[in-house]
């Protein structure tokens, strides 16, 4: 569902800008910014940069990463 919302033109503008580098549409850049300040908002002791990246990484598809395999000594050996 889509709803209008007024914004200030310089929201709009930084937005346009950001959504073309990160190749994002700019209601999907707005939505990102919401997101992020709504998840540092409930996790203060999270660095932001730190936030940022887990929501992009969420939103990277499955096929694009990497599984974890730990590094060490086994307990099996």
């Amino acid at each position: 569902m889509n709803i209008a919302i007024e914004i200030e033109q310089a929201l709009y503008e930084q937005a346009q800008k950001e959504a073309e580098i990160e190749q994002r549409s700019i209601a999907g850049q707005i939505e990102f910014w919401a997101r992020l300040g709504r998840t540092a908002l409930d996790n203060p002791d999270l660095p932001i940069s730190f936030v940022r990246d887990l929501l992009i990484a969420k939103a990277e598809e499955r096929s694009l990463s990497t599984p974890f395999v730990p590094q060490g000594k086994h307990i099996d050996d």
